[in-house]
């Protein structure tokens, strides 16, 4: 049996897990409510908290897990991408952990995490599978030949998509993270409020120009009515999102016809959006593909995640060293 500590701190969230054997035993989090204050995360905030979190956390992700400390044969831990300060947290004591114990470390790609999180329970993609992977950061698709083998065929060329979502939100007067909050709304409106569609070429996503389309049309509608958004909040929410989960699908549907993939998944933390995964299974009917939505917990940052990544890379003996760094863009 092998069992891996996993740890990931590459934003606001420490989480910290135990994984034997590729199954999830624990997957504990913190979350940090300070940046609420502040409408978005602060990084030196966020570095803090994971100092104060990570100790108690890792504590109770093995307690949970019912297994101690000499149990454990390996260390996998967040290398990136994310916040530097907040993944240097995670990277030292990871380094820390595995050094005192004499235990292998593995560094772990944030994303190609989120795209395995499908690993963590059933039911399971089956390779090839096309995986869009969207998250506050990053909006990719991802074409998945095995668990290490990974191609991304198409990303963002500005904004992600969960950018996309908290950025449009704050326009709208909600509290951060907005993402969450525009969902609640848009489950009690109708996209009634028709927003433009970018024209992007390839597989390539493009977000920027619509924030900037519902910056000038809330103005608008708001210089004419000051009560324009109050009195239409949940219309705009669902508006906003029926765009946003409509640029998403039409990439992915693109993607799957010229690969000809009809396995077809998604993952990071804007798969939680009740919208995308309503869209993707109605949209999976039509095109006769095999659908895969990971569960809440596995759509947020979180480590059991980095630990199902790090047990696939400890069967293929892909180790790192005491000097390895963390790298805060897509690497």
């Amino acid at each position: 049996m092998t069992t891996i500590l996993a740890i990931e701190s590459s934003c606001d969230d420490t989480s910290a897990a135990i994984v034997r054997d590729g199954l999830v035993l624990s997957n504990c989090v913190a979350n940090q409510e300070a940046h609420r204050l502040y409408g978005g995360v602060v990084p030196e905030v966020a570095s803090r908290a994971h100092q104060a979190n990570i100790i108690p956390v890792v504590d109770l992700a093995i307690k949970n897990a019912g297994v101690t400390k000499t149990d454990i044969d390996a260390v996998a831990f967040t290398r990136g991408p994310g916040l530097l300060g907040s993944l240097l947290v995670g990277t030292s004591f990871a380094k820390a952990f595995a050094l005192s114990r004499d235990l292998p470390l593995i560094e772990v790609n944030h994303m190609q995490a989120h795209v395995l999180a499908h690993f963590a329970e059933d039911p399971k993609p089956k390779f090839p599978f096309l995986c869009l992977t969207v998250s506050g950061g990053h909006t990719q698709i991802v074409l998945v030949r095995d668990f290490l083998d990974m191609e991304i065929l198409g990303q963002t060329l500005d904004d992600a998509a969960g950018e996309a979502f908290d950025k449009s939100g704050k326009l709208l007067g909600l509290g951060y993270p907005a993402g969450p909050l525009i969902d609640k709304y848009a489950r009690e409106g109708q996209a009634r409020f028709p927003f433009p569609e970018p024209s992007v070429p390839g597989l390539g996503f493009s977000f920027s120009g619509l924030k900037t389309s519902i910056l000038y049309f809330l103005k608008k509608e708001t210089a004419a009515n000051p009560n324009f958004i109050q009195e239409n909040l949940a219309d705009l929410c669902a508006s906003i999102q029926e765009i946003i989960v409509t640029i998403l699908l039409k990439k992915l549907r693109k993607a799957a016809r010229q690969t000809g993939i009809r396995e077809i998944a998604i993952a990071g933390g804007v798969s939680a959006n009740s919208g995308l995964r309503k869209g993707l299974e109605e949209w999976g009917k039509k095109e006769g593909w095999n659908t895969y939505i990971p569960a809440f917990q596995y759509c947020t940052d979180n480590a059991g995640m980095i630990g199902v990544t790090g047990y696939y890379k400890f069967l293929a003996g892909e180790f790192c060293g005491q000097e390895v760094a963390p790298y805060a863009r897509q690497g």
